[in-house]
């Protein structure tokens, strides 16, 4: 029992010198942490560099939402449509450039229509209907406003069919989906009722399913094409001997000569429409004085008597 006391009082001085030791370390690290602290904040409040990195920040931010939006407006699909009218000297010359810059800029034509009067080239006139990569659309169609002739007639449209392909794609999607569960069902039929059933079902939907495709494709292909109509009308040139022409004696006897003319036919057209009523008139007098003359002869004999 003494020795069990004697150990309990020599345990004491020890937990408490050890119990002291651990908040003396404890408070050093305090001390240290918060001089850490203070240094690292002056230091921040003394390099302006470091500062200037808040700003950097937010200018990043506001380039990832320009890219964003940018990305946004990518992710549209449009059809972009056009329609040209321009005048020039050579309506052929300038239908083959145009196709040569279509060409060139990864399109193409897809019809041509001419039609050429080699008495009167005034009256000459191809129609393009052009298909330009949207990429490239805007820089084309302004070098054919200006390297074909003169331009006329300019007019633009857009038309945004964003979800229309969204759902177009959906309902492909949709689509091959049901036919592959279908196929799965097809496999489990045990009775010949049952496989004709729903061999009946793929086949309606793969016939839906080819519509949509067909769809598709023509929207991409739309949206992926601008479509460019040009009509190239021939200039009309007035030379100097038509000018000359316009003046002088015998331009004065042409116009006599065509008021002439004019006159001769005017006065025609109303003798061709006076004529048949003339014509009854003269008919109708004539019958009325030969009946009028029998009505004589018959009175002479009566007033004789």
């Amino acid at each position: 029992m003494n020795t069990t006391v004697r150990a309990r009082a020599s345990r004491g001085p020890l937990r408490i010198t050890a119990l002291t030791c651990a908040g003396l370390m404890s408070g050093a690290a305090l001390l240290l942490s918060g001089c850490s602290q203070g240094s690292a904040g002056s230091a921040s409040l003394a390099s302006p560099g470091k500062a200037a990195a808040v700003p950097a920040a937010g200018a990043s931010g506001s380039s990832s939402a320009s890219q964003a939006a940018r990305l946004a407006l990518a992710g549209q699909s449009i059809i972009y449509t056009a329609s040209l009218i321009i005048r020039a000297k050579n309506v052929m010359s300038a239908a083959n450039r145009a196709a040569s810059i279509v060409t060139a800029a990864g399109g193409y034509v897809s019809s041509e229509q001419s039609s050429i009067n080699p008495a009167d080239r005034a009256r000459s006139k191809v129609s393009l209907q052009l298909k330009i990569p949207v990429a490239v659309y805007p820089a084309t169609l302004r070098t054919l406003s200006t390297v074909l002739g003169t331009q006329t007639s300019l007019a633009q449209h857009a038309q945004d069919v964003t979800e229309q392909v969204a759902d177009v794609s959906s309902r492909v999607t949709s689509a091959q989906d049901a036919i592959t569960q279908l196929q799965t069902l097809l496999k489990r039929a045990g009775s010949v009722t049952s496989l004709l059933s729903v061999q009946e079902q793929i086949n309606a939907e793969e016939s839906g399913l080819e519509a949509l495709q067909a769809q598709q494709r023509a929207l991409a292909r739309e949206t992926s094409y601008a479509t460019v109509s040009v009509a190239l009308v021939s200039q009309h040139r007035t030379s100097v001997q038509e000018s000359r022409k316009s003046r002088g004696f015998l331009a004065g006897l042409g116009a006599g000569w065509r008021g002439l003319r004019l006159a001769v036919s005017w006065l025609l057209t109303v003798l061709g429409i006076v004529l048949p009523f003339a014509v009854l008139a003269a008919v109708l007098a004539g019958a009325g004085y030969a009946a009028r003359r029998r009505l004589r002869r018959r009175s002479r004999p009566t007033t004789a008597g």
